[in-house]
Parts: C-alpha cells; structure tokens; sequence
C-alpha cells in the first residue's frame, strides 16, 4: 500500500476522532452549563429532595451530617447528579448527530423516535420514584421504627438511597425500548416474547429484589411495574417494530 492510500485512510479516522471531541466537549459543556445554577441552589434542591422523608419524620427528628465535609459535598453532588439527568436530551442529541451519518434514512426514522422514547421513559422512571415509591418506602420505615429510636438519617446514606432508586427505575422504565430493539433486530418474536410472561413475573421481582432495598414494598412497587412496562414493550414491537408481523406469520 503506498503512502497516498495511507493518507487517505487515515483522513476519516482523524475527522471522525476530531467530531467526536467536539461531541464530548459539548456534552461536557452541556452539563456545566446546568450545574452552575443547580450547585447556586443545591440547598434548596436536597430540601426538595428529602421532602418525602421529611413529611413522615417526627417534628422533633431532623438529617444529619455525620462526616464534616459532608453538608458542603453532598448537596454539590446532588447538583451534579441533576445537571447529568437535566442535560440528558443535550446528551443524546450529541451522540445522535455523531452516529446519525452512518445510519440509512429507515434505521434514521426509527432511532430518533426511539431516543426521545427513551428519554421520556427515564424521567418518567423517576418520577414515579419520587411521587410514588418514595412516600410509600419512607413511610413505611419510620412508622416500623421501634419504640424509643428516633429517625435521624444521615444526609450521605439518604442522597446514596435516592440515587439508586432513580437508576433503578429509570433503568426499569426503559424495558419497552429494549423490547423493541430486541424485535426489530430479528432476535425473537412478539408471540416468542409473549410465551415467557410467566418468567418474566419471576425475574421482575427478581430484580426488584436485586435493585431496591431489602423489603417487600419497593420491591413489590417495583417488580409489577416492570411486568406492565414489559406488555406495552409486546405491543409497541407488535404494532410499529419493521418485519415484527410477517417474522411472527412466519414462525406460526
């Protein structure tokens, strides 16, 4: 091969690493655009954040900051955590306008759908968290504290809880998506999919158990979810993933 051909290689191998920094440094810019005013109110956030902690407390109860760096710290990482989740959408459009030339206009109409899908399914994931597993979770375990103990939580454990809580049911919330990936791909079929509901059950609660802490509720709150998220997963494939109806013709 002579130098030329050489040359003309490495061309599209610079200018795709010179595209993706300028991905990565406005994916990067992105998110400290959004955290500058998180961090300017991360006090009022992690109060927003603990709100449904705090309701069920007893008026005499509080947080607490057990590590000295942690009341400046914890609300900083809490910014942080909100400046990635805010600036998501940012993110993947970032990463769409990066692989969105090697796409064919079929595969291009599908995946925008699919990453906005995505995005809202996160958050909605969230949400759910806050509004609905939260008030259930911590009420349930201040009302089973035993007589004489007092619900002090440190402000540490409890940004640690919450996160994890997000991540699981964000993560949980994109199960249609995965399903239709998964069918669109040609890997299986809506009716293949359909016959393992009752595995499916199983492995919601499985993971319910794995994701969330050690009692029945989350878990329960978690796993049913899951199963439901799973048959609207089967219908999407059903109606809209390309090739899902004649593969399933096919197969019967």
């Amino acid at each position: 091969m002579s130098d030329k051909e050489i040359d003309d290689n490495e061309q599209p191998l610079m200018a795709h690493l010179l595209e993706l920094r300028t991905r990565v440094i406005r994916i990067a810019l992105g998110i400290v655009v959004v955290f500058l005013p998180c961090f300017y109110f991360s006090r009022s956030l992690f109060t927003y954040l603990s709100g449904p902690l705090l309701v069920h407390m007893p008026n005499h109860s509080s947080l607490i900051a057990t590590g000295v760096t942690a009341p400046f710290l914890v609300p900083m990482k809490l910014s942080l955590m909100v400046a990635f989740a805010v600036s998501l959408p940012w993110t993947l459009y970032q990463v769409w306008m990066f692989i969105a030339p090697g796409l064919y206009m079929a595969e291009r109409r599908l995946v925008t759908p699919l990453l906005v899908s995505s995005t809202l399914l996160f958050y909605l994931g969230m949400t759910f968290a806050y509004y609905v597993i939260f008030p259930i979770v911590f009420g349930f375990f201040v009302s089973v504290a035993p007589a004489g103990v007092t619900v002090m939580t440190d402000i540490s454990n409890y940004l640690d809880f919450v996160l994890k809580m997000f991540m699981a049911f964000g993560i949980a919330f994109e199960l249609p998506v995965a399903i239709f990936l998964i069918v669109w791909a040609g890997f299986v079929t809506p009716k293949q999919l359909g016959s393992y509901r009752p595995y499916v059950l199983v492995a919601a609660f499985a993971a319910g158990m794995l994701l969330t802490p050690p009692d029945v509720i989350s878990q329960t709150l978690l796993a049913v979810p899951i199963y439901l998220l799973y048959e609207v997963g089967l219908f999407t494939a059903r109606m809209f993933a390309p090739g899902a109806r004649e593969r399933e013709q096919e197969s019967s």
